[in-house]
């Protein structure tokens, strides 16, 4: 009988141990954490568009091995059939030789491969051009997926102002219910009217009505929060309040913007490079092979294999009419950017100076906050113990008790607003 018992009771343990080791991952996931940094992380990781940084690099990889082959050899394959109205012939007789006309009817089909020697650096420059543009259009999907960061922000800081706001439906849940209970000991003892507790249920019926709401509207941000990151977000997702230290905002602006201003700048001086080259000459070696009639000797009529080789210079001198003009067009366009930058610049310090201002302002509306609230709840305690002696009615204690939950609900507010403006401040400026 003993022996039964002790293996039924190491039985249970290894259950219950089973059972522990299973609960503790599952009770984990239920309180999970996320940052601010992690949410960027994820958003970065999961957004749609950062599959087309990847597509970048492919299509630039595959155009600048394709201008590459342009350094090997070129092989080209002519043929043609031609009848003509007069040949060259020597009208001179010359007795015992007979020189044969050539046919009208003439063949030919060669094969010439060629060796670029030198091009004037127009490959060289077509790869460049390549490589920039690559970077521009890596740089549009960077600047881009920063703007999925201020999305991020207003919904992150969007579920915290909630948080706090459920806390502080608990807090007047709890004052409310105080009072309930010392109104409901005055009723039972015939002190007080059965209306003044009603009130003061009502109260607490609507409290509650407004923590449904709440609670409701964090459930929506977190499921649209989630679409971003894609991950699914519980509800019982803590989010971690992010802490800006006031020392770390500087405006020195970091934006992705200004690197994308640098490298359409640099693309422009990339195509000029384009533009000299292709007024230099061009350079190359060559061999020539093949069969037709006639053949390299124009005197014999049958049909003979040849071959030429040497080297070629070619040189187009079209491009200096219209090179002065694209040059121009190109520095007009660097303009244009320059422009675009220093209008970025200027809105963005402008934007700067305003959350500047609005951090002040709240740092200041902060203090009187806690002041008003150290106010309202001294007249709260106050109101309680003259509920309790039934020298106010149960509409005058809730009164105070809602001016207090209006002052400590501001100061929430201001408090999320000023966090608010601090991280608007870092992604303004970029220094994030």
């Amino acid at each position: 009988m003993n022996a039964i018992i002790k293996w039924f009771s190491t039985r249970c343990s290894w259950q219950l141990a089973a059972v522990l080791l299973f609960a503790l991952p599952a009770a984990a996931q239920e309180s999970a954490t996320l940052t601010l940094e992690r949410a960027y992380q994820l958003a970065e990781q999961h957004y749609p568009l950062i599959r087309q940084r990847n597509l970048v690099k492919k299509t630039a990889g595959l155009s600048i091995e394709n201008i590459g082959k342009g350094y090997l050899p070129q092989l080209n394959v002519n043929g043609q059939a031609t009848y003509q109205s007069d040949v060259t012939s020597v009208p001179v007789k010359i007795p015992g030789i007979n020189i044969e006309e050539p046919s009208k009817d003439q063949y030919k089909l060669t094969a010439e491969l060629s060796q670029i020697l030198y091009d004037g650096g127009n490959i060289n420059a077509q790869k460049q051009v390549q490589q920039v543009n690559a970077m521009v259009e890596d740089q549009k999907v960077s600047v881009d997926m920063y703007k999925v960061k201020e999305r991020i922000n207003t919904l992150f800081l969007g579920v915290l102002l909630l948080d706090e706001q459920l806390k502080q439906t608990d807090l007047l849940k709890k004052d409310i219910r105080l009072g309930v209970d010392r109104i409901s000991a005055q009723v039972r003892n015939g002190t007080a009217l059965r209306s003044n507790q009603q009130v003061l249920e009502a109260e607490l019926l609507k409290n509650e009505q407004r923590r449904i709401e709440l609670a409701a509207n964090r459930s929506g941000l977190l499921d649209v929060l989630a679409l971003f990151l894609g991950q699914e977000l519980p509800e019982s997702t803590i989010l971690v309040q992010p802490s800006v230290n006031d020392g770390l905002l500087t405006e020195t602006i970091r934006r992705p913007e200004l690197q994308l201003f640098s490298y359409q700048d640099s693309l422009f001086k990339v195509q000029e490079k384009i533009v000299n080259a292709k007024n230099r000459p061009r350079a190359s070696a060559f061999i020539q092979g093949g069969y037709g009639r006639p053949g390299l000797n124009m005197l014999v009529n049958d049909f003979d294999f040849f071959y030429i080789g040497g080297v070629r210079l070619n040189w187009s001198l079209g491009g200096l009419y219209t090179s002065k003009k694209e040059k121009q067009i190109l520095a007009t366009n660097q303009q244009m950017v320059n422009v675009q930058r220093d209008v970025f610049l200027l809105n963005t310090n402008t934007q700067l100076r305003q959350q500047s201002a609005e951090l002040k302002k709240l740092q200041q509306l902060i203090g009187t906050d806690q002041a008003i609230i150290d106010l309202r709840e001294k007249v709260k305690i106050a109101s309680n113990a003259q509920l309790e002696n039934g020298v106010i009615t149960a509409s005058d204690f809730l009164r105070e008790v809602n001016a207090e939950d209006q002052a400590r609900l501001l100061l929430i507010a201001h408090k999320l607003q000023l966090l608010q403006a601090q991280i608007n401040y870092r992604t303004l400026s970029g220094n994030q």
